[in-house]
């Protein structure tokens, strides 16, 4: 009889899924039977690793002890932890004690001014230099100074070091000459915001002293449109705070003159003719203009904004104008001709008035205080004085020294005549001697360019001459009137500022320098002891 609790299952499900048929089942193996002896083994080595872990663990066995009865040893282990974290702690803060007073030592010892590392015995000798050697004769001021102290050779060589170099370069300054620099530059910066918010015209009282000259460089006057070729005019208007620059690159250009952003105010472009020459109207309301090339020239109205090109001249017998002047009179201009020949030309009829005529090309023209009488000097080195009233030539002498001029100017205040030659040395005259005299002997022959003074320029108070040379670069000195000596800090020394300079001129009241150079700029300098535009 079946036993009821057994279920029999039907055939069907009693059997294993069948393999795939077309890979036939593989026969199992049977498994092996357990060895009580390899059991006992395992079971021994899992014992003894566990009792070596057991002493192993610390923190196992403390617990062992704290749960069967270990509390008294473990109170006093804990006593013994306790005492020795007390006595570490104590050993750390007087660890960090001591560390604290090493930083303070070294940081008294950072402090404390620093001794040299050795004292040369020799150093301390009071040694005598000969100073009439060739490297050193230029140091001495007199024959008294032949025998010179190291000490001392080092405080001359300092001086003039600090002389060519206009005063104390900023790394050996101290601390509170720097900050009186940094205050006087305030100073200058209040006093030109002052200039550009009011307008400022009282003069300086003071003369203009000699030696160094107080001066600062601003940013280029044409800044806001450079010339694209050579700049061959700059003027200042001569009663607006306004800058003309014209150039080779056929343009006409005016910028406000404040020092810091020089703000164009407009520009013209002449087609098909680059400028030679151009200069304000007497009244400032006209810009006149010559080509290289042409008999033609341009006349600007700036009130109007009209160009008006004058192409005929009645009782012109030229080729081409180039250079000219504006008479002080400022209803003419004096026109220079081929072959020595000069015309005075008047702008309201555009017609020739009158003409003079000299010995030799014309190499410049200068007016008299008045403005009644001309000089023009010839490219043969004389210089010829013309009553511009009459058209006489009231006087003729030569220039001393001179084999080829090249450039001439007239201080305003009427006392002096500067004659560029071809050489670089620059004649100093007083006009009264040239008005008078047919072998005036200059005052000063003025030495400090090496090529040909090309441009010359007073200032509008007659205590500055400024000479350049288109010929070579950094070749423009400012020369202190009264004492006929040059600026010993003008141009900068090792640095590239002014390149060929050409066309030279003051402002108004002498508070701006600027000139036209071969890079297409009008470098712009301030000059510091003037204190209005």
């Amino acid at each position: 009889m079946a036993d009821p609790s057994v279920i029999k299952l039907p055939a069907s499900k009693e059997r294993r899924p069948a393999a795939k048929r077309s890979r036939p089942a593989e026969p199992r193996d049977p498994e092996p039977e357990p060895d009580p002896e390899l059991e006992e083994r395992l079971r021994r080595r899992n014992v003894k690793r566990l009792a070596e872990l057991r002493e192993a663990d610390s923190s196992v066995k403390v617990l062992e002890e704290l749960l069967f009865g270990g509390e008294e040893e473990l109170l006093e282990r804990l006593k013994e932890e306790d005492s020795e974290v007390q006595t570490g702690s104590l050993l750390l803060e007087d660890d960090d004690e001591e560390q604290q007073e090493d930083e303070e030592e070294v940081e008294e010892e950072e402090q404390a001014p620093r001794g040299p590392a050795w004292v040369d015995e020799d150093d301390e000798l009071d040694e005598e230099v000969d100073m009439t050697h060739r490297y050193r004769r230029n140091l001495m001021k007199g024959d008294a100074e032949a025998v010179m102290s190291k000490l001392k050779l080092q405080e001359r060589m300092k001086e003039q070091f600090q002389k060519s170099m206009g005063g104390a370069p900023s790394w050996a300054e101290s601390g509170a000459q720097k900050k009186k620099m940094m205050e006087e530059e305030e100073e200058e910066e209040d006093e030109d915001d002052l200039l550009r918010r009011t307008g400022n015209f009282v003069a300086s009282s003071e003369s203009l002293p000699s030696g160094t000259i107080r001066i600062k460089k601003c940013l280029h006057a044409n800044k806001a449109r450079p010339s694209e070729d050579r700049l061959s005019t700059v003027q200042f208007h001569p009663s607006a705070q306004v800058v003309m620059t014209a150039g080779l690159d056929q343009s006409i250009s005016l910028f406000q003159v404040d020092g810091r952003t020089n703000p164009k105010i407009q520009s013209i472009v002449l087609d098909k003719f680059p400028v030679h020459k151009a200069q304000f109207s007497l009244d400032g309301e006209t810009v006149i203009a010559t080509g290289l090339r042409n008999k033609m020239f341009y006349l600007y109205d700036m009130m109007e904004g009209r160009v008006v090109p004058v192409n005929a001249v009645r009782g012109l017998n030229e080729s081409r104008v180039k250079e000219f002047s504006v008479c002080p009179d400022g209803g003419n201009l004096l026109l220079t001709g081929t072959n020595g020949y000069l015309h005075l030309l008047t702008l309201k009829t555009k017609e020739v008035v009158g003409s003079m005529k000299i010995n030799g090309d014309v190499t410049g023209v200068a007016f008299s205080q008045d403005g009644g009488k001309v000089f023009v000097n010839s490219e043969e080195g004389e210089v010829y004085v013309w009553d511009l009233r009459s058209s006489r030539c009231v006087n003729r002498f030569t220039d001393d020294g001179c084999v080829r001029s090249t450039s001439i100017a007239a201080s305003p205040n009427g006392h002096f005549l500067a004659c560029g030659s071809q050489s670089g040395v620059v004649n100093i005259y007083s006009q009264e001697s040239c008005l008078n005299s047919s072998s005036p002997k200059p005052l000063k022959a003025v030495m400090n360019l090496l090529t040909a003074a090309t441009s010359l320029a007073f200032n509008p108070t007659s205590e500055i001459l400024a000479m350049a040379s288109r010929v070579q670069d950094e070749a423009l000195r400012l020369l202190h009137v009264s004492s006929l000596t040059v600026f010993s800090n003008f141009p900068i020394a090792n640095r590239k500022y002014v390149y060929r300079a050409g066309c030279l001129d003051f402002s108004p009241h002498s508070g701006f320098f600027s000139l036209a150079n071969n890079k297409g700029h009008a470098p712009l300098l301030r000059l510091l002891h003037y204190n209005d535009f």
